[in-house]
């Protein structure tokens, strides 16, 4: 009796929890929202830090992370969002599929080359759309970058995010 009490106390939990993550998004970042107080990791996907500078086709430094994250805004354009929680990250956000009219937004931002499939989690889910992002030179595929959770890595240890996004030794130009 106890058990099923509990489940049916956790299965009430999840629907709540469901429910609040269906509405208008706010953008934090290119692969962070809001929804009613929530933040929403996008599950699968890595975008650039806001901090965080790639190099277009012409060689000139640019903010990539504030880049993702205006063109995930105008993706949204005010839509209604809807969300899947996965899981928590080590921040407490929930790490969530989302979705605007039944376009996932994680493979929308690989394959507009905003944002890398993150195979660490993914498994490789986004991999055909970050290779036609790659085969089309859209967005960070353009020019150069260094991948997200080496840029973090390199701020990490060395404190400077200028020096991080054009550092040789984190992987320039190319997704691990």
């Amino acid at each position: 009796m106890r058990t099923l009490a509990a489940l049916l106390s956790l299965a009430a939990a999840t629907a709540v929890l469901a429910a609040d993550l269906v509405g208008r998004a706010s953008v934090i970042d290119g692969d962070t929202l809001e929804i009613h107080g929530t933040r929403i990791r996008l599950w699968g996907i890595d975008a650039s830090e806001s901090s965080q500078l790639c190099r277009g086709d012409d060689s000139l430094p640019y903010r990539c992370g504030v880049k993702a994250a205006n063109e995930l805004d105008r993706f949204i354009a005010g839509r209604p969002v809807q969300c899947e929680p996965v899981s928590r990250d080590v921040y407490g956000r929930t790490v969530a599929k989302c979705s605007v009219n039944e376009s996932d937004m994680g493979e929308w931002l690989v394959r507009q080359g905003l944002a890398l499939d993150w195979p660490r989690y993914s498994k490789m889910k986004y991999a055909e759309a970050q290779h036609e992002a790659k085969q089309a030179r859209r967005g960070m595929w353009s020019g150069s970058y260094v991948a997200p959770w080496l840029y973090r890595s390199c701020v990490k240890k060395s404190g400077r995010p200028g020096n991080c996004s054009d550092e040789p030794q984190y992987g320039s130009g190319e997704a691990h």
